[in-house]
């Protein structure tokens, strides 16, 4: 029931948003003024004079020459389509001022305060597109949002940025903050936007120093030079500036190292090297004794429900929860802690990883308990890419851990992109499984858990 100009009014007409009572108030004022006004008509005419003029006009006023069944009904009918115009025409021409083609109609607005923000307290950690694409879903459940992202990437605009300017790495930042912001997909496309060339390359003819540099990236790299080289605080104000629903933090702010030791053991140094490895027999981060952003920390212990992943697991996933300051706020946690599993392999770190590899190298790095369920993808239906060579997720369970999380299999796949998931699906999916464990948890008097 989308109407001409954006006013929805199945929008406006939402529970919970704060119109259908005062459309109400306004309805009995209306009625009551009717009431009074019929009064006044009855006893008028008892008054005037038989014959009289007042008298005729009167009579046509409330309609007399009618049957008088008929009366009533056309009134009614009369009165209903002038309240309706009216209602119709007074909100346009209070919520055109404050619209604009880029943020969409302003019940749109009042939506999101009134009622996503009253949705779940939800924290999303890890790095790549996975996160990007699980708040992408998410945000339309709930303006409740934070995604905690990992700072170890060491390869192309970031890794040039990080190493030229000396702050974590903001690819995976900046995602999150396009996931999220509400002038979607114009802002996506503004912040993904990479000038031609290599961003290690400063010829002219190769897009000059700017070359391979993403629009987002340089953003967040001049907000934290205006916040004296305060990276938090850079990221924060990004927030704010660029409209997120929900907020988006680094796990920290220092650059981190990540590091892996293969079966053989070899040790290979560095995010973009590790992700074209298998065989990792084990990873950490360096250096090890960084403090984790203390907004992060604070929304964890405030969380309702904690999603790991999805991610690429060792290079996005995994380096913050490496951190001991995270890892033990998620471990000492009562929300809900739920791990989303890939729905299909990665060349290199992932190759031929089943569904209780993947969390058997989750709980090996992090501790037995850190998630209470996994979500994984039950559909394998959807058009798989040619020209990528990886294959979907096996459902092989339970994993080698003494006390398996929970198994929850949904359909969260992309239907045209077997190796993606769909951000509304899985949204539903997550929140499906958080509405689920938290009834039951009610049911059962709470949870306790201790670091």
């Amino acid at each position: 029931m989308r109407q001409p100009g954006g006013l929805n009014l199945r929008r406006w007409l939402t529970p919970g948003i704060g119109v259908k009572r005062w459309l109400l108030v306004v309805f009995v004022g209306l009625l009551l003024l009717a009431l009074g006004a019929a009064h006044l008509i009855r006893q008028a005419s008892r008054d005037l004079q038989p014959g009289g003029v007042t008298q005729v006009v009167l009579d046509a006023v409330t309609l007399q020459f009618l049957p008088y069944p008929l009366r009533g009904l056309t009134v009614g009918l009369v009165g209903l389509l002038l309240v309706a115009l009216g209602a119709y025409r007074a909100a346009r021409a209070l919520t055109d001022p404050f619209r604009s083609a880029e943020a969409g109609p302003l019940v749109e607005l009042i939506y999101q305060k009134r009622i996503l923000a009253r949705g779940p307290r939800i924290v999303a950690i890890g790095g790549g597109t996975g996160l990007s694409t699980l708040l992408r879903g998410l945000k339309e459940h709930t303006s409740n949002l934070t995604a905690v992202v990992a700072v170890a990437d060491d390869g192309g605009s970031s890794g040039v940025l990080r190493e030229e300017l000396g702050i974590p790495p903001v690819g995976d930042i900046r995602r999150c903050i396009a996931a999220l912001a509400d002038a979607e997909p114009l802002m996506n496309e503004l912040l993904q936007y990479r000038f031609p060339g290599r961003a290690s390359d400063p010829a002219p003819e190769a897009g000059g120093s700017l070359g391979g540099h993403a629009v987002g990236n340089l953003l967040i790299a001049a907000m934290t030079a205006v916040e004296g080289g305060d990276f938090e605080e850079g990221v924060r104000q990004m927030n704010r500036v660029l409209a997120v629903r929900g907020q988006v933090l680094p796990a920290t702010a220092t650059p981190l190292t990540l590091h892996a030791e293969l079966a053989d053991g070899t040790v290979i140094d560095g995010q973009s090297r590790i992700a074209n490895v298998s065989s990792i027999a084990r990873a950490w981060v360096t250096p090890d004794n960084v403090r984790a952003c203390e907004d992060a920390l604070t929304a964890i212990a405030e969380a309702e429900l904690i999603v790991l992943g999805p991610g690429s697991l060792y290079t996005s996933l995994l380096p913050s929860l490496l951190l001991p300051e995270i890892r033990d706020a998620i471990a000492a946690s009562s929300a809900v802690r739920v791990f989303v599993c890939n729905v299909a392999t990665q060349r290199g770190e992932t190759t031929g990883f089943d569904l209780a590899a993947h969390v058997d190298a989750l709980v090996g790095h992090t501790g037995p308990g850190i998630v209470d369920a996994v979500l994984a993808n039950s559909h394998f239906g959807a058009r798989v890419p040619s020209d990528y060579p990886a294959e979907p997720v096996r459902l092989r369970w339970p994993p080698a851990v003494a006390a398996p999380p929970k198994l929850i299999l949904d359909d969260v796949v992309d239907p045209d992109n077997g190796h993606h998931h769909d951000p509304a699906r899985l949204a539903a999916a997550v929140v499906r499984l958080y509405e689920r464990e938290s009834g039951s948890r009610r049911r059962s008097g709470g949870v306790a858990r201790t670091a």
